[in-house]
């Protein structure tokens, strides 16, 4: 542990992460709070390396956002429409199908489907988009359906989570996202998503699915009210279920885009690059229980997140092929990247690119 002054403000935290010991929310603060970002990118690369190597995971996937219209209406989504408004739209099964069905032959492994809430359909939508999406590409992983939607069709229909999971796993359903977490605190919930589901309900709706031996993903949309305080104990929870179910793939940090949103003003003007590589560093000393911590690019851009492969990063996600969320509200990267622009961007920063699907299974190396 030569690479770190022994009178650096890091250094016991640094002996801790040397040891394999887990650290507290009183570390994450001191964490987030250093302005060293080189001695907590390298304790991070040395979390990666332990658990990783020199493996860099990336997905030949495709997305689909079928709906933009949307009750709750966050303050910090640009996405959402309601009925009636200019570019409200609802994608038909056969749009649906028609995209699947266009995948066919390219090697996609993952299809991502969400969207908003969207009152006008019911539980038969879905269920037929997802039997059509698995008849269109019976090989793929269908991780598709945030916790808030699952939610939102448990109440429409008066079923329980359990029960609206079974059926859409009986249809084709595999596993779902990571979306709708945002930061936990009811605090933050109240200023950009009142009438979001709570915190504790998102971590519920995950711990059913991994009662049902469903793998899903963890997020936080981060860069706008949140205080440090509760970025950690964010990590905290989703740790905590972790330790319970080890249900979760993977972590992504989401870095807010506040063009066209609600909270579009002077002193909320997104993340820096400072920022992103501080919270995937963090997240991958933090979350000592998750293999697997994800630069999404979209977000980002590809650049940083090439870089963050020294910062706790062992997946940059996937070609993705076409997302409207995160551009309606500003972001400015490509809707998609092709196979071989992935594998270059692994293979420049020194690491060994590893196609792989949803849960992690290897499809080819190099």
């Amino acid at each position: 542990m030569d690479w770190i002054d022994q009178n650096s403000e890091l250094s016991d935290i640094a002996e801790r992460v040397e040891r394999g010991e887990r650290l507290s929310f009183e570390d994450g603060v001191r964490l987030f709070k250093t302005h060293d970002l080189l001695a907590l990118g390298r304790m991070a690369d040395q979390v990666r390396r332990r658990k990783n190597g020199d493996r860099v995971y990336y997905i030949i996937n495709r997305h689909i956002n079928h709906t933009n219209i949307c009750v709750n209406r966050c303050k910090f989504c640009a996405f959402g429409r309601h009925a009636g408004d200019p570019g409200a739209y609802l994608m038909t099964l056969d749009e649906i199908e028609a995209k699947a069905l266009d995948c066919r032959g390219r090697g996609i492994s993952e299809i991502h489907v969400v969207g908003g809430l969207n009152d006008n359909l019911q539980l038969n939508y879905y269920l037929e988009m997802i039997r059509r999406l698995r008849r269109a590409l019976p090989e793929a992983v269908i991780q598709s359906l945030t916790a808030v939607e699952i939610d939102f069709l448990a109440k429409t229909n008066n079923m329980s989570l359990r029960d609206v999971l079974v059926t859409l796993r009986e249809a084709g359903l595999d596993s779902l996202p990571g979306g709708g977490a945002e930061v936990f605190a009811p605090r933050v919930r109240e200023l950009i998503c009142p009438k979001k589901i709570s915190g504790e309900r998102w971590l519920e709706v995950h711990a059913a699915a991994h009662s049902l031996g469903m793998r899903t993903n963890a997020t936080m949309l981060y860069g706008h009210v949140e205080t440090i305080e509760e970025r950690v104990d964010h990590f905290v929870r989703l740790r905590e279920l972790q330790d319970r179910t080890g249900g979760f793939l993977t972590f992504i940090p989401l870095a807010f885009h506040p063009r066209n949103t609600m909270l579009e003003r002077p002193g909320i003007s997104g993340t820096t690059g400072f920022d992103d590589l501080k919270m995937l560093a963090v997240a991958r000393l933090m979350l000592d229980n998750f293999d697997h911590i994800k630069a999404f690019w979209i977000m980002i851009g590809p650049k940083l997140a090439q870089v963050s492969l020294s910062f706790g990063v062992d997946d940059l996600d996937g070609t993705v092929e076409e997302e409207k969320i995160a551009h309606d509200a500003g972001a400015e990267t490509d809707q998609r990247l092709t196979r071989s622009e992935m594998i270059r961007m692994i293979k420049v920063a020194g690491r060994l690119p590893v196609e792989r699907d949803t849960l992690y299974n290897v499809i080819r190396e190099g």
